[in-house]
């Protein structure tokens, strides 16, 4: 199934997917470990700027062999991909998904870029996400302006995208204090579009709350700092603690780590 036609039928369920970003071997070992375990399907993302760290093709060529390798059913999407060019890049690459990220921009232009992108992913039957509205990035203010019904059922009949991830009330980062989702916009939003709801910035989001946005109408759910934290905060305990050098001694603890956050993680989203 591709990861459009699995998206369509979440939302048409009620249910959501966990879309988990890695960062190297072991990160994208900890997710899929936890998909193992769990019996669950995930959506693999990939940053720009992770994939300047990898390269596009290492990149994709070690998710697909260890999504075979693990026997888990998983896709790999481009997350916040800032220009066409990006997008197509990925899509030649091989990538299921891609995300073209024109939030910043005034709607029209949103509109005109995202419709770019929904035409080339065409060609390749391959998922598109879009974002509306301020979801606030790392080091931004988290004041917000949760997006209108209005402007997505307008932004999505325009553009013809599969998946519009929203502002809710919702960040990138970690939260200064805990947030409130604005379910009830949520609700409005899905009651006039048809598309995937996507929320972002899930990292610190109560379990209760995630659960709810599901039942709202949120049909994939993005989770990438708690996943970081996870992994370094763990290694940088083991190596203050040890004189070992042999890093295959030392990462699989903050590979398991990672595997226990996603098996939690997955708990809350298939309850």
């Amino acid at each position: 199934m591709t990861m459009k036609e699995k998206l369509a039928d979440f939302t048409q369920q009620g249910k959501a997917l966990l879309a988990v970003n890695f960062y190297n071997f072991e990160t994208l070992k900890g997710l899929l470990l936890a998909a193992q375990q769990t019996n669950s399907s995930l959506i693999l993302q990939l940053s720009e700027s992770s994939l300047h760290y990898l390269g596009i093709k290492p990149a994709i060529a070690m998710a697909r062999v260890m999504l075979k390798e693990m026997n888990v059913e998983g896709w790999v999407h481009l997350d916040h991909g800032g220009s066409i060019e990006m997008v197509k890049e990925c899509l030649d690459a091989g990538f299921d998904s891609v995300m073209i990220d024109a939030s910043e921009k005034p709607f029209d232009e949103n509109v005109r870029i995202t419709k770019e992108a929904v035409k080339i992913a065409a060609s390749y039957n391959a998922n598109v996400e879009a974002e509306l509205g301020y979801i606030a990035k790392l080091n931004q203010s988290h004041t917000f302006e949760p997006t209108s019904a209005e402007d997505a059922k307008n932004f999505v009949e325009a553009t013809g995208v599969n998946a519009l991830a929203i502002a809710i009330g919702n960040a990138h980062g970690f939260y200064k204090e805990t947030p409130k989702l604005r379910l009830d916009r949520l609700k409005e939003i899905r009651a006039v579009t048809t598309c995937a709801l996507v929320l972002h910035g899930s990292s610190g989001i109560p379990d209760e709350q995630l659960q709810e946005a599901i039942r709202c109408g949120i049909s994939k759910i993005n989770l990438a700092t708690e996943t970081k934290n996870a992994f370094m905060k763990k290694l940088q305990s083991l190596l203050a603690n040890t004189d070992e050098i042999d890093l295959r001694k030392i990462f699989p603890n903050a590979i398991d780590e990672v595997k226990e956050l996603i098996i939690k993680k997955l708990s809350v989203i298939n309850a």
